[in-house]
Protein backbone atom coordinates (compact mmCIF):
# COMPACT_ATOMS: atom_id res chain seq x y z
CA UNK A 1 0.00 0.00 0.00
CA UNK A 2 1.51 3.36 -0.90
CA UNK A 3 2.12 6.24 0.65
CA UNK A 4 -0.79 8.07 -1.32
CA UNK A 5 -3.40 5.34 -0.01
CA UNK A 6 -2.05 5.35 3.56
CA UNK A 7 -3.30 9.20 3.92
CA UNK A 8 -6.41 8.15 2.32
CA UNK A 9 -7.22 5.64 5.14
CA UNK A 10 -6.22 8.85 7.65
CA UNK A 11 -9.28 10.90 6.04
CA UNK A 12 -11.33 8.63 7.38
CA UNK A 13 -10.72 9.37 11.18
CA UNK A 14 -10.25 13.24 9.81
CA UNK A 15 -13.69 13.67 11.85
CA UNK A 16 -13.32 12.08 14.84
CA UNK A 17 -10.22 13.76 14.66
CA UNK A 18 -11.91 17.08 14.37
CA UNK A 19 -14.87 16.16 16.70
CA UNK A 20 -12.35 15.56 19.27
CA UNK A 21 -10.33 19.21 19.37
CA UNK A 22 -14.67 20.83 19.40
CA UNK A 23 -15.08 18.69 22.33
CA UNK A 24 -15.39 21.80 24.30
CA UNK A 25 -18.49 22.59 22.49
CA UNK A 26 -20.67 19.57 22.51
CA UNK A 27 -23.62 20.06 20.24
CA UNK A 28 -20.51 21.23 17.63
CA UNK A 29 -18.52 18.44 18.40
CA UNK A 30 -21.43 15.75 18.11
CA UNK A 31 -22.82 17.35 14.61
CA UNK A 32 -19.30 16.67 13.55
CA UNK A 33 -18.84 13.14 14.56
CA UNK A 34 -22.51 12.36 13.04
CA UNK A 35 -22.03 14.10 9.86
CA UNK A 36 -18.68 12.60 9.64
CA UNK A 37 -20.17 9.16 9.54
CA UNK A 38 -22.06 10.31 6.37
CA UNK A 39 -18.55 11.11 4.80
CA UNK A 40 -16.93 8.08 5.36
CA UNK A 41 -20.39 6.42 4.00
CA UNK A 42 -19.43 8.52 0.79
CA UNK A 43 -15.02 8.15 0.52
CA UNK A 44 -15.34 4.58 0.58
CA UNK A 45 -18.87 4.21 -1.21
CA UNK A 46 -17.52 6.19 -4.27
CA UNK A 47 -14.36 3.80 -4.18
CA UNK A 48 -11.94 6.87 -3.36
CA UNK A 49 -10.52 5.12 -0.26
CA UNK A 50 -9.47 2.38 -2.39
CA UNK A 51 -11.20 1.43 -5.60
CA UNK A 52 -13.85 -0.81 -5.45
CA UNK A 53 -14.01 -4.92 -6.61
CA UNK A 54 -14.16 -4.26 -10.49
CA UNK A 55 -14.70 -7.67 -11.45
CA UNK A 56 -18.96 -6.98 -11.03
CA UNK A 57 -20.71 -3.64 -11.61
CA UNK A 58 -21.70 -1.76 -8.82
CA UNK A 59 -25.40 -2.86 -8.54
CA UNK A 60 -24.13 -6.26 -8.99
CA UNK A 61 -21.76 -6.59 -5.67
CA UNK A 62 -24.29 -4.75 -2.93
CA UNK A 63 -24.12 -7.61 -0.69
CA UNK A 64 -20.67 -7.33 -0.05
CA UNK A 65 -19.30 -6.38 3.43
CA UNK A 66 -18.15 -2.58 1.70
CA UNK A 67 -22.18 -1.68 0.87
CA UNK A 68 -25.29 -3.83 2.26
CA UNK A 69 -23.02 -4.46 5.88
CA UNK A 70 -21.62 -0.97 5.96
CA UNK A 71 -24.93 0.47 5.26
CA UNK A 72 -27.20 -1.39 8.12
CA UNK A 73 -24.43 -2.04 10.56
CA UNK A 74 -22.75 1.25 10.40
CA UNK A 75 -25.76 3.23 9.67
CA UNK A 76 -27.81 1.94 12.34
CA UNK A 77 -24.89 2.74 15.16
CA UNK A 78 -23.50 5.99 14.13
CA UNK A 79 -26.75 8.02 12.05
CA UNK A 80 -29.88 7.14 14.28
CA UNK A 81 -29.04 8.77 17.34
CA UNK A 82 -30.01 12.37 16.11
CA UNK A 83 -33.48 11.93 17.22
CA UNK A 84 -31.88 11.37 20.90
CA UNK A 85 -30.11 14.48 20.26
CA UNK A 86 -32.61 16.96 19.38
CA UNK A 87 -35.61 15.13 22.40
CA UNK A 88 -32.91 15.98 24.82
CA UNK A 89 -32.13 19.99 23.39
CA UNK A 90 -35.91 20.34 24.22
CA UNK A 91 -37.15 19.14 20.16
CA UNK A 92 -40.41 17.10 19.96
CA UNK A 93 -41.74 16.30 16.36
CA UNK A 94 -38.78 18.47 15.25
CA UNK A 95 -40.86 21.09 17.15
CA UNK A 96 -39.47 23.11 20.39
CA UNK A 97 -41.65 22.36 22.84
CA UNK A 98 -40.63 25.72 24.83
CA UNK A 99 -39.21 28.65 24.08
CA UNK A 100 -36.31 28.34 26.47
CA UNK A 101 -36.55 24.53 27.45
CA UNK A 102 -34.36 23.20 30.28
CA UNK A 103 -31.02 21.89 28.75
CA UNK A 104 -28.59 19.29 30.48
CA UNK A 105 -25.11 20.27 29.65
CA UNK A 106 -23.75 17.21 31.04
CA UNK A 107 -26.34 14.96 29.40
CA UNK A 108 -25.47 16.93 25.87
CA UNK A 109 -21.50 16.01 26.50
CA UNK A 110 -22.14 12.55 27.28
CA UNK A 111 -24.30 12.52 23.89
CA UNK A 112 -21.64 14.03 21.49
CA UNK A 113 -18.91 11.69 23.66
CA UNK A 114 -20.62 8.83 22.59
CA UNK A 115 -21.01 10.17 19.04
CA UNK A 116 -17.53 10.38 18.70
CA UNK A 117 -17.07 7.06 20.06
CA UNK A 118 -19.33 5.73 16.84
CA UNK A 119 -17.83 8.04 14.49
CA UNK A 120 -14.13 6.32 15.54
CA UNK A 121 -15.87 2.80 15.26
CA UNK A 122 -16.76 3.59 11.84
CA UNK A 123 -13.86 4.61 10.87
CA UNK A 124 -12.08 1.67 12.26
CA UNK A 125 -14.48 -0.81 10.64
CA UNK A 126 -14.24 0.47 7.14
CA UNK A 127 -10.25 0.07 7.82
CA UNK A 128 -10.76 -3.35 8.22
CA UNK A 129 -13.10 -3.96 5.35
CA UNK A 130 -10.76 -1.80 2.63
CA UNK A 131 -7.60 -3.07 4.10
CA UNK A 132 -8.86 -6.75 3.25
CA UNK A 133 -11.21 -6.06 0.35
CA UNK A 134 -9.05 -8.07 -2.59
CA UNK A 135 -11.65 -10.80 -3.97
CA UNK A 136 -9.52 -13.88 -5.99
CA UNK A 137 -9.72 -13.23 -9.86
CA UNK A 138 -8.99 -16.94 -10.58
CA UNK A 139 -11.69 -19.68 -9.47
CA UNK A 140 -11.05 -22.95 -8.13
CA UNK A 141 -14.89 -24.09 -8.04
CA UNK A 142 -17.74 -23.45 -10.22
CA UNK A 143 -21.24 -24.47 -10.59
CA UNK A 144 -22.85 -24.54 -13.88
CA UNK A 145 -24.97 -21.15 -14.74
CA UNK A 146 -28.22 -23.05 -15.93
CA UNK A 147 -28.11 -24.65 -12.30
CA UNK A 148 -27.50 -22.31 -10.32
CA UNK A 149 -31.76 -20.47 -10.00
CA UNK A 150 -32.39 -24.53 -9.22
CA UNK A 151 -29.79 -24.87 -6.80
CA UNK A 152 -30.54 -21.64 -4.84
CA UNK A 153 -34.60 -23.04 -5.14
CA UNK A 154 -33.00 -26.16 -3.43
CA UNK A 155 -31.01 -24.60 -0.67
CA UNK A 156 -34.53 -22.45 0.47
CA UNK A 157 -36.36 -25.62 0.31
CA UNK A 158 -34.01 -27.58 2.44
CA UNK A 159 -32.42 -24.73 4.68
CA UNK A 160 -35.96 -24.64 6.19
CA UNK A 161 -36.73 -27.93 7.91
CA UNK A 162 -33.05 -28.25 9.17
CA UNK A 163 -33.96 -25.03 10.41
CA UNK A 164 -36.55 -26.25 12.43
CA UNK A 165 -35.04 -29.49 13.10
CA UNK A 166 -32.49 -27.60 15.37
CA UNK A 167 -34.70 -26.29 17.09
CA UNK A 168 -36.01 -29.32 18.61
CA UNK A 169 -32.89 -30.93 19.23
CA UNK A 170 -31.37 -30.36 22.68
CA UNK A 171 -28.80 -28.01 23.05
CA UNK A 172 -28.55 -27.23 18.93
CA UNK A 173 -31.32 -24.53 19.03
CA UNK A 174 -28.21 -22.79 18.28
CA UNK A 175 -27.93 -23.65 14.54
CA UNK A 176 -31.48 -22.80 14.00
CA UNK A 177 -31.07 -19.33 13.73
CA UNK A 178 -28.66 -19.52 10.68
CA UNK A 179 -30.44 -22.06 8.40
CA UNK A 180 -33.83 -20.03 8.85
CA UNK A 181 -31.43 -17.02 7.69
CA UNK A 182 -29.72 -18.90 4.43
CA UNK A 183 -33.42 -19.95 3.64
CA UNK A 184 -34.97 -16.77 3.44
CA UNK A 185 -31.90 -15.65 1.46
CA UNK A 186 -31.69 -18.58 -0.94
CA UNK A 187 -35.48 -18.22 -1.70
CA UNK A 188 -35.01 -14.65 -1.66
CA UNK A 189 -32.01 -14.89 -4.44
CA UNK A 190 -33.74 -17.78 -6.43
CA UNK A 191 -37.01 -15.70 -6.96
CA UNK A 192 -34.53 -12.65 -7.90
CA UNK A 193 -33.34 -15.60 -10.40
CA UNK A 194 -36.80 -16.91 -11.84
CA UNK A 195 -38.45 -13.87 -12.61
CA UNK A 196 -36.39 -13.07 -15.35
CA UNK A 197 -35.35 -16.28 -16.51
CA UNK A 198 -39.31 -16.51 -16.92
CA UNK A 199 -39.40 -19.73 -14.80
CA UNK A 200 -43.01 -19.54 -14.00
CA UNK A 201 -42.51 -22.91 -11.52
CA UNK A 202 -39.67 -21.64 -9.99
CA UNK A 203 -41.37 -18.31 -9.48
CA UNK A 204 -44.64 -19.59 -8.19
CA UNK A 205 -42.70 -21.59 -5.20
CA UNK A 206 -40.04 -19.05 -4.43
CA UNK A 207 -43.22 -16.43 -4.56
CA UNK A 208 -44.81 -18.79 -2.16
CA UNK A 209 -41.60 -18.77 0.38
CA UNK A 210 -41.08 -14.94 0.28
CA UNK A 211 -44.88 -14.47 1.02
CA UNK A 212 -44.30 -17.00 4.41
CA UNK A 213 -40.81 -15.66 4.96
CA UNK A 214 -42.37 -12.43 5.07
CA UNK A 215 -45.39 -13.29 7.57
CA UNK A 216 -43.58 -14.75 9.51
CA UNK A 217 -41.54 -11.28 9.83
CA UNK A 218 -44.59 -9.20 9.82
CA UNK A 219 -45.84 -11.73 12.75
CA UNK A 220 -42.83 -11.68 14.53
CA UNK A 221 -43.17 -8.58 16.56
CA UNK A 222 -39.82 -7.09 15.13
CA UNK A 223 -39.00 -3.93 13.25
CA UNK A 224 -35.80 -5.20 11.66
CA UNK A 225 -36.99 -8.59 9.68
CA UNK A 226 -39.54 -6.64 7.85
CA UNK A 227 -37.60 -4.21 6.42
CA UNK A 228 -34.27 -6.65 5.76
CA UNK A 229 -37.41 -8.63 3.69
CA UNK A 230 -38.34 -5.92 1.76
CA UNK A 231 -34.42 -4.54 1.21
CA UNK A 232 -32.75 -8.18 0.17
CA UNK A 233 -35.63 -8.67 -2.04
CA UNK A 234 -34.74 -5.03 -3.99
CA UNK A 235 -31.23 -5.45 -4.10
CA UNK A 236 -31.10 -8.67 -5.29
CA UNK A 237 -33.77 -6.61 -8.27
CA UNK A 238 -31.43 -4.44 -8.73
CA UNK A 239 -28.73 -5.66 -11.36
CA UNK A 240 -32.15 -6.67 -13.93
CA UNK A 241 -34.75 -3.90 -12.61
CA UNK A 242 -32.39 -1.00 -11.79
CA UNK A 243 -35.43 1.77 -12.74
CA UNK A 244 -38.51 -0.59 -11.12
CA UNK A 245 -36.47 -1.03 -7.79
CA UNK A 246 -35.34 2.80 -7.41
CA UNK A 247 -38.93 3.68 -8.03
CA UNK A 248 -40.86 1.00 -5.76
CA UNK A 249 -38.87 -0.17 -3.13
CA UNK A 250 -37.02 3.16 -2.51
CA UNK A 251 -40.32 4.47 -1.72
CA UNK A 252 -41.68 1.74 0.21
CA UNK A 253 -38.63 1.47 2.93
CA UNK A 254 -39.62 5.14 3.56
CA UNK A 255 -42.92 4.13 4.06
CA UNK A 256 -41.62 1.11 6.12
CA UNK A 257 -39.44 3.17 8.51
CA UNK A 258 -42.29 5.80 9.07
CA UNK A 259 -45.40 2.96 9.83
CA UNK A 260 -43.35 0.38 11.41
CA UNK A 261 -42.62 1.55 15.17
CA UNK A 262 -45.96 2.35 15.17
CA UNK A 263 -47.08 -1.22 13.96
CA UNK A 264 -44.58 -3.32 16.33
CA UNK A 265 -45.84 -1.26 19.04
CA UNK A 266 -49.13 -1.64 18.79
CA UNK A 267 -48.82 -5.62 17.39
CA UNK A 268 -46.73 -6.36 20.61
CA UNK A 269 -49.43 -5.14 22.88
CA UNK A 270 -52.42 -7.07 21.45
CA UNK A 271 -50.42 -10.18 21.33
CA UNK A 272 -49.21 -10.33 24.58
CA UNK A 273 -52.56 -8.91 25.75
CA UNK A 274 -53.36 -13.03 24.82
CA UNK A 275 -57.45 -11.62 23.80
CA UNK A 276 -56.61 -12.09 20.11
CA UNK A 277 -54.94 -14.26 17.73
CA UNK A 278 -51.54 -13.31 15.49
CA UNK A 279 -53.79 -12.53 12.70
CA UNK A 280 -55.93 -10.16 14.24
CA UNK A 281 -53.24 -8.84 15.92
CA UNK A 282 -51.46 -7.77 12.75
CA UNK A 283 -54.41 -6.31 11.28
CA UNK A 284 -55.22 -4.10 14.44
CA UNK A 285 -52.01 -2.79 14.27
CA UNK A 286 -51.88 -2.35 10.85
CA UNK A 287 -54.69 -0.08 11.17
CA UNK A 288 -53.32 1.69 14.04
CA UNK A 289 -49.89 2.13 11.99
CA UNK A 290 -51.85 3.71 8.88
CA UNK A 291 -53.54 6.43 11.39
CA UNK A 292 -52.12 9.45 10.49
CA UNK A 293 -52.61 10.86 14.18
CA UNK A 294 -50.41 8.21 15.33
CA UNK A 295 -46.83 9.61 17.54
CA UNK A 296 -43.79 7.84 16.87
CA UNK A 297 -41.40 10.49 18.21
CA UNK A 298 -40.23 7.58 21.59
CA UNK A 299 -39.63 5.05 19.01
CA UNK A 300 -37.22 7.17 17.20
CA UNK A 301 -35.74 8.82 20.15
CA UNK A 302 -35.29 5.83 22.69
CA UNK A 303 -35.96 2.61 20.74
CA UNK A 304 -34.29 3.18 16.91
CA UNK A 305 -31.27 4.34 18.74
CA UNK A 306 -28.81 2.53 21.54
CA UNK A 307 -27.32 5.67 22.67
CA UNK A 308 -29.19 6.15 25.76
CA UNK A 309 -27.70 2.56 27.31
CA UNK A 310 -24.40 3.50 25.71
CA UNK A 311 -24.55 6.61 27.73
CA UNK A 312 -25.16 5.10 31.14
CA UNK A 313 -22.48 2.32 30.29
CA UNK A 314 -20.08 5.59 29.63
CA UNK A 315 -21.08 6.82 33.00
CA UNK A 316 -19.96 4.02 35.13
CA UNK A 317 -17.47 2.78 33.34
CA UNK A 318 -14.77 3.02 34.40
CA UNK A 319 -16.00 5.64 37.14
CA UNK A 320 -17.43 2.64 39.03
CA UNK A 321 -17.17 -0.34 36.91
CA UNK A 322 -13.17 -1.35 35.74
CA UNK A 323 -12.76 -1.92 32.36
CA UNK A 324 -13.40 -5.56 31.67
CA UNK A 325 -10.57 -6.24 29.46
CA UNK A 326 -9.95 -9.72 28.09
CA UNK A 327 -12.99 -10.87 29.80
CA UNK A 328 -15.92 -10.72 27.56
CA UNK A 329 -13.44 -12.20 25.02
CA UNK A 330 -13.04 -15.31 27.67
CA UNK A 331 -16.66 -15.17 27.99
CA UNK A 332 -17.80 -15.61 24.51
CA UNK A 333 -15.38 -18.12 23.99
CA UNK A 334 -17.49 -19.86 26.63
CA UNK A 335 -20.58 -19.97 24.62
CA UNK A 336 -18.75 -21.09 21.78
CA UNK A 337 -18.82 -24.86 23.34
CA UNK A 338 -22.88 -26.21 22.12
CA UNK A 339 -24.91 -26.79 24.81
CA UNK A 340 -25.32 -30.50 23.84
CA UNK A 341 -21.82 -31.07 25.04
CA UNK A 342 -21.98 -29.07 28.20
CA UNK A 343 -25.48 -29.01 29.80
CA UNK A 344 -24.28 -27.01 32.62
CA UNK A 345 -22.66 -23.75 30.55
CA UNK A 346 -23.41 -20.63 31.99
CA UNK A 347 -26.78 -19.21 30.07
CA UNK A 348 -25.19 -16.60 27.67
CA UNK A 349 -28.37 -14.30 28.44
CA UNK A 350 -27.47 -14.11 32.40
CA UNK A 351 -23.27 -13.41 31.43
CA UNK A 352 -24.72 -10.70 29.34
CA UNK A 353 -26.86 -9.44 31.74
CA UNK A 354 -24.21 -9.34 34.66
CA UNK A 355 -22.43 -6.04 32.99
CA UNK A 356 -25.93 -4.67 32.25
CA UNK A 357 -26.89 -4.86 36.29
CA UNK A 358 -23.51 -3.65 37.07
CA UNK A 359 -23.91 -0.42 35.14
CA UNK A 360 -27.14 -0.14 36.46
CA UNK A 361 -28.99 0.23 33.02
CA UNK A 362 -31.34 -2.47 34.41
CA UNK A 363 -32.21 -3.07 38.15
CA UNK A 364 -31.82 -6.61 39.37
CA UNK A 365 -35.20 -7.38 39.93
CA UNK A 366 -36.38 -6.18 36.85
CA UNK A 367 -37.33 -8.80 34.20
CA UNK A 368 -36.11 -6.50 31.52
CA UNK A 369 -33.32 -7.33 29.13
CA UNK A 370 -30.99 -4.84 27.62
CA UNK A 371 -28.37 -6.46 25.63
CA UNK A 372 -25.12 -3.98 25.29
CA UNK A 373 -24.05 -3.45 21.14
CA UNK A 374 -21.12 -4.87 19.81
CA UNK A 375 -19.48 -1.45 20.39
CA UNK A 376 -20.58 -0.89 23.80
CA UNK A 377 -18.95 -4.42 24.39
CA UNK A 378 -15.56 -3.02 22.46
CA UNK A 379 -15.35 0.19 24.69
CA UNK A 380 -16.13 -2.00 28.58
CA UNK A 381 -13.16 -3.93 27.17
CA UNK A 382 -10.88 -1.21 26.78
CA UNK A 383 -12.15 2.51 26.32
CA UNK A 384 -11.35 3.77 22.96
CA UNK A 385 -8.23 1.78 22.00
CA UNK A 386 -10.81 -1.45 22.68
CA UNK A 387 -13.53 0.58 20.34
CA UNK A 388 -10.73 0.97 17.58
CA UNK A 389 -9.37 -2.80 17.97
CA UNK A 390 -13.05 -4.62 18.02
CA UNK A 391 -14.01 -2.74 15.21
CA UNK A 392 -11.37 -2.38 12.81
CA UNK A 393 -11.48 -6.51 13.63
CA UNK A 394 -14.99 -6.46 12.83
CA UNK A 395 -14.95 -5.23 9.48
CA UNK A 396 -12.00 -7.29 8.69
CA UNK A 397 -13.53 -10.36 9.59
CA UNK A 398 -16.28 -9.98 7.77
CA UNK A 399 -14.52 -8.81 4.34
CA UNK A 400 -11.83 -12.33 5.07
CA UNK A 401 -15.39 -14.57 5.64
CA UNK A 402 -16.63 -13.20 2.44
CA UNK A 403 -13.59 -13.29 0.39
CA UNK A 404 -13.62 -17.34 1.86
CA UNK A 405 -16.80 -18.03 1.04
CA UNK A 406 -16.56 -16.53 -2.29
CA UNK A 407 -13.12 -19.20 -3.09
CA UNK A 408 -15.50 -21.86 -1.76
CA UNK A 409 -18.44 -21.24 -3.70
CA UNK A 410 -17.21 -19.98 -7.06
CA UNK A 411 -18.03 -16.60 -6.88
CA UNK A 412 -20.07 -13.66 -5.32
CA UNK A 413 -23.75 -14.93 -6.47
CA UNK A 414 -23.03 -18.34 -4.04
CA UNK A 415 -20.78 -16.91 -2.09
CA UNK A 416 -21.32 -13.68 -0.94
CA UNK A 417 -25.23 -13.20 -2.30
CA UNK A 418 -25.63 -16.31 -0.38
CA UNK A 419 -23.84 -18.03 2.10
CA UNK A 420 -22.10 -15.18 3.67
CA UNK A 421 -25.49 -13.22 3.54
CA UNK A 422 -27.56 -16.48 5.03
CA UNK A 423 -25.56 -17.68 7.40
CA UNK A 424 -23.43 -14.71 8.59
CA UNK A 425 -26.50 -12.27 9.30
CA UNK A 426 -25.51 -11.77 12.65
CA UNK A 427 -23.10 -9.24 11.19
CA UNK A 428 -25.36 -6.91 10.07
CA UNK A 429 -27.12 -6.44 14.05
CA UNK A 430 -23.58 -5.88 15.86
CA UNK A 431 -25.05 -7.85 19.05
CA UNK A 432 -23.13 -8.36 22.40
CA UNK A 433 -19.56 -9.88 22.04
CA UNK A 434 -20.90 -13.09 22.82
CA UNK A 435 -23.60 -13.61 20.85
CA UNK A 436 -21.45 -12.12 18.03
CA UNK A 437 -18.45 -14.54 18.19
CA UNK A 438 -20.44 -17.86 18.87
CA UNK A 439 -22.81 -17.65 15.82
CA UNK A 440 -19.57 -16.34 13.11
CA UNK A 441 -17.28 -19.37 14.73
CA UNK A 442 -20.44 -22.34 13.39
CA UNK A 443 -21.66 -20.15 10.91
CA UNK A 444 -18.03 -20.59 9.47
CA UNK A 445 -18.30 -24.53 10.36
CA UNK A 446 -21.28 -24.02 8.87
CA UNK A 447 -20.31 -22.76 5.53
CA UNK A 448 -17.10 -25.45 5.56
CA UNK A 449 -19.65 -28.25 5.71
CA UNK A 450 -22.21 -27.09 3.25
CA UNK A 451 -19.37 -26.56 0.53
CA UNK A 452 -18.37 -30.38 1.46
CA UNK A 453 -21.84 -31.48 0.46
CA UNK A 454 -21.69 -29.61 -2.74
CA UNK A 455 -18.68 -31.03 -3.77
CA UNK A 456 -19.85 -35.04 -2.54
CA UNK A 457 -22.42 -34.78 -5.50
CA UNK A 458 -20.90 -32.89 -7.53
CA UNK A 459 -23.14 -29.51 -7.60
CA UNK A 460 -19.95 -27.76 -7.05
CA UNK A 461 -16.95 -28.72 -9.28
CA UNK A 462 -13.37 -27.96 -9.31
CA UNK A 463 -11.97 -25.84 -12.06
Amino acid sequence: MGEKNIERYLVLYLPWVLASLFSSDAILSYYIAWLGSFLIFFLSLSGWIKPIPADRGFGEQLMRPLFILQIIFAGYMCCTSIFYLLDTLGYENFKRTALNPIISKEKVALIAQCQRYYCLGHAAFVTGILLFMKYPKKKKYFVENRAIADLLLKVAVIALPVANLFTRLPGLSQFSAQFSSLSFIAGTLALAFAIPLKKPVNTIICGILYVMNFYQALTSGFKEPIIISIMVLGIFLYPNYKKLVTIIFLPLLLFCFMILPAYVNSFRQNVWSGDIDTDEAAQQSLDVALDKENDNWDFLVYRLSEIDMFITFVQSTPSDVDYYGFKLVKQSLIVIVPRVFWPSKPITEALVMERVYDAGVVNRLSRASAKPAYIVDAYLSAGLPGIFLALFAYGAIAQLISIKAEELFGGYILGTALIFSGLFQIFWRGLSFEFIINSVFWSFISMLLIQKVLLKYRILQKV
